[in-house]
């Protein structure tokens, strides 16, 4: 495996781990309760590409690692087949996009009610 190989898959798994990050984080507010200034941003930003159909940073950077090793996709199967294919689904349209955007809007904001009802009866 190359050096760009290595770059182009760390990315991929980055992207990987923000996306999880930005649907879950709020999770771990009720063991880390600063990461809320990190995490409202994340969700803001997942919630912004998803809703004006733009792309992420990360995947220009992923795709400029691959180009460097001369290649169009990853070649590692687990990457391929199951990771890649969580962050990229083949079916991802506008609409879908829209929807997951609303979902991941709705995901956060249930979290958060959660945490801060947890909060005001001292659980």
């Amino acid at each position: 495996m190359s050096l760009f190989e290595i770059l182009a898959t760390s990315a991929l798994l980055l992207h990987f781990i923000f996306i999880l990050f930005v649907i879950f984080g709020a999770l771990l507010i009720l063991r880390f309760r600063k990461i809320i200034f990190i995490h409202i941003p994340a969700v803001a930003w997942g919630a912004y590409i998803e809703l004006s159909h733009s792309i992420c940073p990360l995947t220009y950077l992923e795709n400029y690692f691959l180009k460097k090793t001369g290649k169009n996709q990853y070649s590692i199967d687990f990457i391929e087949n199951y990771i890649f294919k969580i962050i990229y689904p083949p079916a991802l349209n506008y609409e879908i996009q829209t929807y997951l955007g609303v979902i991941l809007i709705f995901v956060n904001l249930v979290i958060y009610y959660y945490i801060v009802r947890k909060n005001r009866t001292g659980g």
